[in-house]
């Protein structure tokens, strides 16, 4: 310890003391996209104890230009993200308990997610899943460390149940705008930067420093030179988590058919587990090609869409955000 972390222990506000409370801490990363794959960095190279990461998707190309562990050979195995990054963490700090799971963030699995953890992390790119986590967390007790990065403008906060409002108390409505990374882009400097500004959040809490935490949402613009921070203030009545105890984002059934904004792809759940290797013999003679890894398979349709089927049981249907078009060519291929 003393030689890893020596320059950290030096800064004195975390100390030896401060290193070794680390080191039994938890945290939770839903999302290892471009914010989340900074903080999973930041928080290993930190030696917080035990990191879970929590993601759905795989790295293709376009993810390269901003999520910091992933590499082209990542892309061309078509890896899941929580696979890629725990095998790049694994080499930056062995002595860190990694857990990556490859799923979807849901209602019914949430709870389970939450399990043990000291706080959560938003790595998250759509406010459909941070009011999931907001929620969650307000019900269990359980810290949550919002961020958001798109285009060059960014925003974070930490919400702590019974101590601070949440975020649903500052913004009411999960519609973003329709303005995601795949509609208007991002640079990559807000995400180090975002991300950074929750990861200094993160030791802070997680050391017990609790005179030096932010007490606002700080919302920047690094391309237009703009920054802004707003008092959080108390918590609504009127809010549904604060005041009512409600936590609506967990009464909803998770969709079988969702629409993914902005990157032309279609999330199909509700099939039982596919066994990778029986389905990629089965849909070779019918597609373009299939490439197949342990976790998913990758299938080029004649018609120009492209089938991804995961070991779970989702299919994500690439090429199209129309949902009678991805039901029409889920039927085809895979059955109704």
């Amino acid at each position: 310890m003393q030689e890893r972390y020596s320059r950290q222990m030096l800064f004195a506000p975390i100390g030896e003391q401060g290193q070794r409370i680390l080191m039994n801490r938890s945290v939770l990363i839903v999302g290892m996209g471009a914010l989340g794959t900074v903080l999973a960095n930041h928080m290993v190279r930190s030696g917080i104890g035990r990191v879970r990461m929590v993601d759905r998707d795989y790295v293709e190309p376009s993810n390269l230009q901003r999520q910091m562990l992933f590499d082209e050979e990542d892309a061309e195995q078509g890896l899941p993200k929580v696979i890629a990054a725990r095998n790049k963490l694994a080499r930056i700090n062995s002595s860190v308990e990694l857990e990556a799971v490859f799923t979807d963030a849901t209602p019914e699995n949430i709870a389970g997610l939450l399990e043990g953890v000291d706080l959560v992390l938003d790595g998250t790119d759509n406010f459909e899943t941070r009011f999931l986590l907001n929620d969650a967390c307000f019900r269990e007790g359980v810290p949550f460390l919002y961020g958001g990065a798109v285009s060059s403008r960014g925003m974070t906060a930490l919400f702590i149940p019974g101590q601070t409002p949440c975020l649903r108390c500052l913004i009411q409505s999960a519609d973003s705008g329709g303005q995601t990374c795949d509609t208007i882009g991002v640079i990559s400097p807000i995400v180090d930067i975002v991300a950074s500004y929750q990861a200094a959040e993160a030791l802070k809490f997680l050391v017990g420093a609790a005179d030096k935490r932010r007490s606002s949402l700080l919302t920047l613009d690094i391309w237009n030179n703009q920054y802004y921070e707003m008092k959080l203030g108390r918590a609504k009545d009127s809010c549904p988590c604060c005041g009512l105890r409600q936590y609506p984002a967990l009464e909803r059934k998770a969709d079988d058919l969702l629409s993914l904004c902005g990157r032309e792809s279609v999330q199909v759940s509700g099939h039982e587990p596919f066994d990778l290797d029986i389905w990629s013999g089965r849909l070779a003679p019918a597609v373009k090609s299939v490439k197949l890894n342990p976790y998913l398979l990758r299938a080029e349709l004649s018609e120009g869409e492209r089938l991804v089927l995961f070991a779970d049981g989702r299919v994500l249907v690439q090429g199209t955000s129309d949902i009678i078009r991805a039901k029409t060519l889920y039927a085809r291929y895979i059955g109704s």
